[in-house]
């Protein structure tokens, strides 16, 4: 049987050994999911609600032992960790708390018939492919809605994240979830191309790389299913004005440097004016060089190490070949950390060169890029020059005129005087390479599901059903 290792990044170390799924076991779990798909889907919604309700219970009366997990698999810091698990405690009871909202008939005009309505009704089995960056969360945001909707869920988790991928399916259970409706699935990238395209599959939620997105839509466009994708990012931070610069300066560092800047919508493209560039530049480069770097249990770090050592390994040989070429100027950092794990300096870029590779494609490490502006006509140009459109944000005292500049950016979600703010409450997603579809609130129940359309209509005296 193949097993793959939790490769530790705080240390560089193999530690437990897992099994991967053996191709044979296909057909198991997917008949597994849909016989509790035809239970599950009868469930009442009281019933569903409650048990996301004591989920979210579970995630934080468990805070501590689920941080120590994604702190050892992928390095997140615990304050990070434990701040990521009360947001899907939250999630998971906001949808706990608004199921009858949510699942709701829309009651139509009549239009002929007595009764017109639609009503919201669950697909089948779904498939999850999701990431490492934000263990916990990410699988909440796609399966909490799902779960409440009626359908049943096939998770594969990134390879690297083994024992926060149990804990989602065990809670679940531990909250009262029968067996099979959630499976998570200790599987291969290469194995989830025969998953999508079965028929017992009706649909398929990926948040990755954009390659793995484009291949699932394709297999899943083939075989008639629809696919949610949430892909990479390379958002804009425009800031207009310097009455309050130092401390927007500081927002910019901290949310960037957030998980160690691997967050598809962090904000990785600071724009700011010629007339306080200078400042903005000496300023991140004091900011930036101080931060500390530690293991995921260093109450100390600013940031913690990255995924793996070949993952910060990409982003250090990147950068040496963008310095190399004349494409960026490295004004600190860009280096590995002399010490076992997956570290490497926080770094602030300068002089970028818009479309080579460092300015265009997404940076996903503690890389911040800083561009200058002539006016705000042009901060505008360099935002939208890009052919990602997952979110933006726009910075300040000027309300109105920050509003107008947040009307104009191309991105699927646009914050003013914030940036990366997420809640239960709110819709998640973006446009062009960024991907397709959107999460939480509303939006979570709206893309799995059947909006049956019912007609119940009278008979005449003479036995005849009205005219449609």
């Amino acid at each position: 049987m193949s097993t793959f290792a939790l490769e530790n990044p705080n240390t560089g170390r193999s530690e437990e050994e897992f099994p991967r799924l053996d191709d044979a076991a296909r057909d198991d779990i997917l008949d597994r999911s849909t016989a509790a798909f035809n239970e599950w889907r009868t469930t009442s919604i009281d019933e569903r609600a409650a048990i996301l309700a004591r989920t979210a219970d579970l995630y934080e009366e468990r805070i501590d032992k689920l941080a120590e997990h994604i702190g050892r698999e992928m390095g997140k810091l615990t304050r990070w960790a434990k701040a990521e698990i009360q947001i899907v405690a939250d999630i998971y009871r906001w949808y706990a708390e608004h199921a009858h909202e949510l699942l709701a008939d829309e009651h139509l005009p009549a239009q002929g018939a007595n009764h017109t309505f639609v009503r919201k009704e669950p697909l089948g089995p779904l498939l999850g492919i999701m990431p490492w960056n934000f263990p916990y969360y990410q699988v909440a945001r796609f399966a909490a809605p799902n779960l409440l909707l009626g359908n049943t869920i096939v998770l594969k988790h990134a390879s690297i994240c083994p024992l926060s991928s149990q804990a989602c399916q065990d809670l679940l259970e531990e909250a009262g979830l029968p067996h099979d409706v959630y499976l998570n699935v200790y599987a291969s990238g290469a194995q989830m191309d025969a998953f999508v395209a079965d028929d017992r599959i009706k649909g398929v939620s990926l948040t990755g790389s954009e390659a793995a997105g484009a291949s699932v839509a394709k297999t899943a466009g083939e075989n008639y299913k629809k696919s949610v994708l949430e892909l990479g990012g390379n958002d804009p931070f425009l800031v207009l004005d310097d009455a309050n610069l130092d401390w927007v300066l500081d927002q910019f560092a901290l949310i960037r440097m957030y998980n160690t800047g691997q967050a598809c919508n962090a904000p990785k493209r600071l724009i700011v004016l010629e007339d306080f560039y200078d400042h903005a530049v000496e300023y991140l480069t004091d900011k930036i060089g101080a931060m500390t770097v530690g293991p995921y249990d260093d109450d100390g770090a600013d940031i913690g190490p990255l995924s793996s050592i070949g993952a910060r390994d990409e982003i250090v040989e990147r950068l040496e070949k963008a310095a190399a070429d004349g494409t960026a100027t490295v004004r600190v950092g860009g280096g590995k950390v002399d010490r076992d794990g997956a570290y490497m300096e926080p770094t602030l870029l300068t002089d970028v060169d818009r479309h080579a590779d460092i300015g265009c494609n997404e940076i996903f490490g503690p890389v911040a890029v800083i561009y200058k502006a002539r006016d705000v006509e042009e901060a505008i140009a360099i935002a939208n020059d890009s052919d990602y459109g997952l979110s933006s944000s726009v910075w300040s005292t000027d309300l109105e005129q920050a509003s107008a500049v947040a009307a104009r950016l191309n991105d699927g979600m646009t914050f003013v005087n914030e940036h990366a703010v997420t809640a239960a409450g709110l819709p998640f997603g973006g446009i062009n390479r960024s991907g397709y579809g959107r999460e939480l609130a509303r939006w979570g129940v709206g893309e799995f599901v059947n909006e049956h359309l019912y007609r119940v209509s009278g008979q005449d005296d003479a036995g005849q059903s009205p005219a449609l």
